[in-house]
């Protein structure tokens, strides 16, 4: 009978521990859908896996692209410029970028809207007033929020990375439609999105690499970022449960051996 009893403990110790390590294991690699449609690369990057990390002097120069090339149709509606001390801005700095902007506010005591320079508590604002302003300066199409653009298409880093590096002259047998750009890593190839990036056009305020692929990884890690801010603090707290479980399960099963011990000895 207590053979029965242990063995069933050990049986649910274990697949408790599975089960749990599947989640925490979930919670440190977010699932990824598949991309498809084009030629998407693979590429390396430094949050990637359990042990990822943000590279700060990556962060920083791909927000200097994002503030010089992105920006000026792109906004980051759900990233607040008081973020921006996780790239390791100090506040002073962060106060100067915001101020560099200009957001709605009001009423004031007229009852009228204003518009005034941006504090660190507010959020990166868009650069249309709306979605009909954007797309009458777009040809139509709709510049998208890239906050949480990382997650929000298939194969995040690698599509995004691929599209800004996948600008090439088309095939003599393709047409491009005017207004349309070829791009491999694009479904269908054609694209409304004018090339954002050359290569050698941004002068970096630290120094660095400025060839199209490394302009392309900087500012994709940005914006991985940006959809995820908390992802280093989320990848140590399901470390730090994978090793606490790990241990408790050697603890509770020394603990069952040591209790169980005197009472087999008590009935043999």
């Amino acid at each position: 009978m207590f053979k029965r009893i242990n063995q069933t403990i050990c049986a649910g110790g274990i697949a408790m521990l599975a089960c749990v390590g599947v989640m925490a294991t979930a919670a440190i690699t977010p699932a990824m859908a598949a991309g498809g449609g084009g030629d998407i690369k693979d590429h390396e990057w430094t949050f990637d896996g359990p042990f990822g990390y943000f590279d700060k002097a990556s962060l920083q120069r791909g927000f200097q692209v994002y503030r010089e090339v992105c920006s000026s149709c792109h906004g980051l509606e759900y990233i607040a410029f008081r973020n921006f001390a996780d790239l390791g801005y100090s506040e002073g700095e962060i106060k100067v970028i915001a101020a560099e902007y200009e957001v709605m506010d009001g009423p004031d005591e007229e009852g009228e809207m204003f518009t005034r320079n941006a504090i660190p508590a507010d959020r990166v604002p868009s650069p249309y007033a709306n979605q009909n302003a954007a797309r009458a300066s777009n040809g139509g199409a709709y510049p998208p929020d890239l906050s949480l653009i990382a997650k929000a298409r298939p194969n995040g880093a690698n599509y995004l990375y691929s599209l800004l590096v996948g600008y090439k002259d088309a095939p003599h047998s393709d047409e491009v439609p005017d207004g349309m750009y070829y791009n491999t890593a694009y479904s269908g190839n054609l694209i409304a999105m004018p090339q954002p990036l050359y290569g050698d056009d941004i002068e970096l305020a630290g120094g660095g690499d400025t060839s199209i692929e490394a302009l392309s990884e900087d500012v994709v890690t940005f914006l991985a970022w940006a959809a995820e801010p908390e992802m280093e603090t989320r990848k140590r707290t399901g470390i730090a449960v994978m090793l606490f479980l790990f241990v408790m399960c050697f603890v509770s099963y020394g603990s069952m051996r040591y209790i169980w011990a005197d009472i087999k000895k008590s009935k043999a």
